[in-house]
């Protein structure tokens, strides 16, 4: 049965915390659930459902909105158990929703657990229920820590954990305790919860749903006598970090095996400290789902100086290969390119070249002099910026963009990071984003992809004669320009607050708490000696410095002792995207666009432009496609549901040729991905719409859609 048609009783406890199925009667055609992040452990994205086709999808109205009174990035991919419809909001509330009227049942709120009060976003959530139905639980995240739920009361299920919650930082085999965290829900295997995190050194762990105990962990910074520890440093794995799987798993529950999507290691763009490929970074990692024993790996970017971590979880579907079916996992890049695997032995389906990329011009680094790309499927994406890309918005724009592309020229997919400022092309957020791809019983896998340019530079955080720059900007160029700036003006269309004059808008107290925990896309920085968060505290707030740019002084009113400089010698200038002045993406359209790919070719089926800028098309411009962050969802009725624009809308494409068939308005961008269920018979489409990427406005609104009842 598909994933979007999966329903039983073990999925059906309501508030009464009674069963569901021993209180309804017998159906002819049992309603449907989506009781799983992206449709299925698969995580393809795929609903059996086809009471809305391509027919009748143009009736489609609005059945129910509900308001969860939070205003942020809403990127949650919603479940729906038994008529229940679990949401995330962006304060990290979980709500229990009537599925077929929007009416609220419960609202739990981290502030009341011990985990305290949470923000930022969350793009799902997990749910469990034992075998013999007698419980079940709701696992969410918040801060530091997981939390087990009853989906009947929304309490905290005080026998999981301590009280209801564990640290996700203990138990990773590193001294401490690191600050760990967890946006992407894991997936259950039997009786165990496996997920990854972001923060703290890279791992993928195995949990007793029951307990939280910890029952295998796989090392994604090998140890000694592990297979990659001579990919690093001998001592990397002491103190390295970055690796930590954030944009989850997929789970071939048959065979028991769990593929990992994994992230770049740290510093994103300066390896002068971690020479070599440095695995289990950039991969796709098969394990198996009982021991967390590597069965095999691949992996998409080497030794990666651009932030090119995976950016979604891999995708499970089966193709005919060379006349044969082949049980498949693909995997999509921030640069647009697919890879493809036989799931149970790694082998790509297609040849994989290793391609020679440009070297690396800073002190201290050793860029890797390859990177692979397959044969087939071609890239989704153009994978370089040249004169023949330049903006044709405006006269104006297409002159400036021109003399830049010649001053600042673009060296494809991999250009090495320098002290030339360069044109970063596929850019930083996509190729694909964290929504993923869908995949259909034919093989054929579709996507939305991002064709934005960013610019890429470092800074040197020492002068040229070997000496550091003051205290305070020093540690601000190394841990905090990536996203505030060089001239700490930030990024407000990337989520990123300026820092000037901060101290007029925030306590010290309030700027401590936040550096060393992290709040909304700002990671804890804990991990730093508290010497060099002061230093950068004292900077951002504009505390004079003392002579000679060192410590403070101690309680005697000595200068106290410098401690060895082990900073990198550069640093990432910060995220910029490369706009126009009219804040257009400066290249030539399309800017986003909806693919569809044949797995059991390699061929590139379609592709058509996502998203609308009303204004150019009003200037005679075709539809160009915009920024876009969210998924599609694809259905045997015939349609791909999907929103992610920037242009506060979301659409139906036929998903035999790309057509739009219907398209309705939200009231903020619907940056996550569609779920699809039916409740009494009627099919429902539901979207959690919270804006806030690409600049535009910020809500949390849940908005649901369905046929006219007759």
């Amino acid at each position: 049965m598909p994933a979007g048609l999966r329903r039983t009783s073990l999925h059906a406890r309501i508030l009464s915390g009674v069963l569901l199925s021993s209180i309804l009667p017998a159906a002819a055609e049992p309603d449907s659930d989506w009781p799983v992040y992206l449709g299925g452990k698969e995580r393809n994205l795929y609903s059996g459902l086809k009471q809305i086709n391509k027919g009748n999808v143009k009736e489609l109205k609005v059945a129910w909105t509900y308001e969860t009174g939070d205003k942020g990035e809403y990127q949650a991919n919603n479940l729906i158990v038994g008529g229940v419809l679990y949401t995330p909001t962006p304060t990290r509330k979980v709500v229990a929703l009537d599925a077929a009227t929007g009416k609220e049942r419960w609202t739990w709120d981290p502030a009341t657990s011990v985990a305290g009060a949470g923000k930022g976003r969350q793009r799902g959530l997990v749910y469990w229920a034992a075998a013999d139905g007698s419980e079940a639980r709701l696992f969410t995240a918040v801060g530091n820590h997981l939390l087990a739920l009853d989906p009947a009361t929304g309490k905290v299920v005080e026998s999981f954990g301590e009280k209801g919650a564990i640290h996700l930082g203990k138990g990773l085999d590193r001294e401490g305790t690191p600050n760990v965290g967890l946006n992407t829900p894991g997936v259950i295997y039997k009786d165990l919860l496996i997920i990854g995190g972001f923060g703290g050194p890279g791992a993928v762990r195995a949990l007793d749903v029951r307990t939280g105990e910890r029952k295998w962990i796989f090392h994604l910074i090998p140890r000694p006598g592990e297979v990659g520890h001579d990919t690093w440093p001998p001592e990397a794995y002491r103190t390295a970090t970055g690796v930590m799987p954030w944009p989850g798993q997929a789970l071939d529950e048959k065979r028991g095996i769990v593929y990992v999507a994994t992230k770049t290691a740290e510093p994103d763009f300066y390896g002068g400290t971690r020479h070599g490929m440095n695995l289990f970074a950039n991969c796709i990692v098969a394990l198996d789902a009982t021991t967390g024993k590597r069965l095999w790996h691949f992996q998409t970017v080497h030794h990666d100086l651009l932030d090119k971590d995976l950016p979604c979880p891999p995708v499970l579907l089966t193709v005919t290969h060379k006349g044969k079916k082949i049980d498949a996992v693909a995997q999509g890049t921030k640069h647009g390119i697919l890879f493809v695997f036989d799931r149970v032995t790694g082998e790509p389906l297609w040849p994989i070249e290793e391609r020679p990329v440009p070297a690396s011009t800073l002190r201290g680094e050793q860029a890797w002099p390859t990177q692979p790309f397959p044969a087939k499927p071609a890239p989704l994406m153009r994978q370089g910026y040249t004169e023949d890309d330049i903006s044709i918005t405006s006269p104006e724009a297409k002159a400036a963009t021109l003399d830049r592309i010649r001053v600042s020229p673009n060296f494809g997919p991999f250009p090495a990071p320098s002290l030339q400022e360069t044109i970063m092309f596929p850019g930083f957020d996509g190729g694909m984003e964290w929504g993923g791809g869908a995949a259909d019983p034919e093989g054929i896998y579709y996507v939305n992809v991002n064709e934005m340019p960013w610019i890429v530079q470092m800074v040197e955080t020492r002068r040229a004669d070997g000496t550091a720059l003051p205290r305070g900007e020093k540690e601000y160029m190394t841990y905090c320009a990536a996203c505030h700036g060089l001239d700490r003006k930030g990024n407000p269309a990337g989520g990123f607050p300026s820092l000037i004059d901060v101290q007029k808008r925030k306590t010290r107290i309030e700027i401590e708490t936040l550096t060393q925990k992290g709040a909304g896309r700002m990671p804890p920085f804990d991990q730093i000696p508290s010497a060099q968060r002061d230093a950068i505290h004292d900077y951002i707030m504009s505390v004079p410095t003392p002579a000679g740019g060192g410590g403070r002084p101690d309680e005697q009113g000595a200068a106290a002792p410098a401690a060895p400089d082990k900073t990198p010698p550069y640093a990432f200038a910060g995220f910029k995207r490369y706009l126009d002045k009219e804040g257009y993406p400066a290249i030539k359209p399309p800017w986003g666009t909806l693919n569809a790919v044949d797995l059991n070719t390699g061929e590139i089926k379609w592709k058509v432009p996502l998203g609308e800028y009303k204004a150019l098309t009003a200037r005679g411009m075709a539809p160009t496609g915009t920024e876009n962050y969210g998924g599609p969802v694809v259905t045997a009725g015939g349609v791909i549901f999907i929103a992610a624009t920037a242009d506060e809308m979301i659409r139906a494409f036929d998903k035999d040729t790309g057509e739009v068939l219907w398209q309705a308005p939200l009231p903020f961008g619907g940056n996550a991905t569609p779920s699809t269920y039916t409740v009494g018979g009627r099919q429902f489409v539901v979207i959690s719409a919270g804006g806030g990427k690409s600049g535009r406005p910020a809500g949390g609104s849940l908005v649901a859609f369905a046929l006219p009842e007759k």
